[in-house]
């Protein structure tokens, strides 16, 4: 519909560019969602890919989705069911295991089987990532100030975190600057004993991310992880009824329902900019539509130089934009399965199965996984974070037969010369299968479908960069008023009237809904009196 003219183009229709749309629209502009794809949610997708199967294709377990937006948007309302997620399950080579489940009692007993240090440990381990939650978790709500400028409101926000900071006691300041500049082990380190403990909770450290669990940085990113939120319980895991797709379609739901339009296969081939100033896009098919706003929630690399015509951004701006990483790490396998995989270490159909199951038997495990991406293969021992979520959510499978997710690290997008994932890409789905098996050696006598997705799925066939489920990775110069880059972390362009409001904007990546949210926000401020 050439000339059409809307207040606000949103790009993309993921769950940021679908909270981006529902907010706005609530407050009375006139809105328009392209999304690419057949279907709406990015990476938080749901599709049938064999007969009867519902994949949560990507993203595959929902924490950090913030509760201001479920309650603004009467999420559950428009069908939004979060179910518990309970516990993480890690096998271990020797016939061990570690089951951590979400009754204190028993993980304490769990954990004491290992060592009674370790479960005195975890108490308190727990109340100091709490701590600092509780610190980080206004943080999550603000539009990060900018220090370079001289501007009274950003000025106060800076002031306020200091106040804040002081406001812990020292042994919070401390575990705070260590969280902000430590490796995930090594924070682990001044806490744990148990090889396998550490293991398993260093690997919240290293998602999405090419770094190793040795790496300065992970702690933080442990931590990012850490501060999931359901009812209120930092911490807390769950799956969406129907899949992952169900969070982004009850958000699109929320939107049509404020009065915005979402369209599907409708890609976008250029940001229209007249006088430095975004005036619209122009469609894969040619068409023209025109608005007083236009709101990216793709990538930087696909917004700034992808979609806009060289000449309109300033060198040193494309310059950061150059130098910001993505560095995609990680890939999925998604199973179709007749039956449930049983474990040698815990055999038989148990609780142990309804929660997460995590291939990291030993922090040495987990960082020659490292090693391996480093020189630019697939791990050969990766770790893999898998899920069974028909156990949970009976709808997504036919009766009797299961879905199980794998999330492997590490993928490396950038594989070493004279190999790509078009050749790699079966080697990689059956080495994640042969390393299951290790474990459960009945997972390939039960595999009906499977689906491998490699970083270069992702950057193909979902808009991600390089790979990167985060829209960027979350390392601690690309935070808060450093994301994605310095001076531009306001949500606002060097390009009047083109915002950013996807995972590469602050305060990052999960089903948080966050960038989204705040990216309205700054949007109805600058054009409050408009129509």
């Amino acid at each position: 519909m050439p000339n059409s003219k809307y207040d606000v183009i949103v790009i993309g229709g993921g769950h940021n560019g679908l909270v981006n749309a529902a907010y706005l629209a609530r407050a009375g502009k006139k809105v328009l969602v392209l999304e690419r794809r057949y279907v709406l949610g990015g990476a938080a997708v749901t599709e049938e890919l064999y007969p009867g199967f519902k994949f949560s294709v990507f993203s595959y377990v929902v924490s950090l989705l913030r509760p201001e937006i479920i309650r603004d948007l009467d999420l559950p309302r428009h069908g939004l069911e979060i179910l518990p997620l309970d516990g993480t399950f890690t096998p271990m080579p020797s016939g061990d295991y570690l089951w951590r489940v979400n009754d204190h009692g028993k993980t304490h007993r769990e954990i004491a089987r290992h060592s009674k240090t370790d479960a005195e440990a975890y108490d308190e381990f727990g109340k100091a990532m709490q701590a600092m939650c509780r610190f980080v978790k206004p943080i999550l709500s603000m539009v990060p100030p900018d220090p370079s400028t001289l501007n009274p409101r950003a000025l106060m926000k800076l002031l306020f975190l200091g106040k804040r900071f002081r406001g812990l006691d020292i042994e919070d300041q401390y575990n705070q600057v260590q969280l902000m500049t430590m490796s995930a082990v090594d924070f682990l380190d001044q806490w744990f004993e148990t090889d396998v403990l550490k293991a398993t909770m260093s690997a919240s450290g290293i998602i999405g991310t090419f770094l190793g669990v040795r790496s300065p940085g992970t702690a933080y990113v442990l931590l990012h992880h850490y501060m999931g939120e359901i009812d209120g319980a930092f911490r807390s895991w769950g799956f969406a009824r129907g899949g992952t797709g169900a969070i982004s379609n009850a958000i699109a739901d929320a939107a049509r329902e404020a009065g915005a339009e979402i369209r599907t296969e409708a890609g976008i081939a250029s940001i229209i900019v007249k006088n430095g100033s975004a005036k619209g896009v122009v469609l894969a098919n040619g068409d023209e539509i025109y608005a007083n706003v236009v709101s990216s929630s793709v990538d930087p690399r696909l917004t700034f130089i992808n979609f806009i015509e060289k000449g309109n951004l300033p060198d040193e701006f494309l310059d950061e934009i150059s130098r910001y990483k993505f560095r995609g790490s990680s890939g999925k396998v998604n199973l179709a399965l007749d039956a449930l995989p049983d474990f040698k270490s815990l055999p038989g159909v148990g609780p142990h199965l309804r929660g997460a199951i995590s291939i990291s038997p030993s922090v040495e495990y987990m960082e020659r996984a490292y090693d391996d991406a480093k020189y630019g293969n697939f791990s050969r021992r990766p770790y893999i974070d898998m899920v069974i979520p028909t156990l949970t959510d009976t709808s997504i499978a036919p009766p009797g037969k299961h879905i199980m997710s794998c999330f492997v690290q590490y993928a490396p997008y950038k594989l070493r010369p004279g190999t790509n994932w078009d050749d790699q890409k079966e080697a990689f789905g059956d080495n994640v299968i042969n390393t299951i098996a290790e474990h459960a050696p009945n997972i390939k006598d039960i595999i009906l479908f499977k689906q491998v997705l490699t970083p270069l799925d992702l950057e193909r066939d979902f808009g991600l960069s390089e790979g990167n489920i985060f829209q960027g990775e979350l390392s601690l110069e690309q935070l808060f008023f450093l994301r994605p880059v310095p001076g531009y972390a306001q949500f606002r362009t060097p390009i009047k009237n083109l915002y950013m409001c996807g995972s590469a904007t602050h305060p990052g990546g999960g089903i948080m809904g966050a960038p989204g949210r705040l990216a309205a926000l700054e949007i109805l401020k600058d054009y409050s009196g408009s129509a």
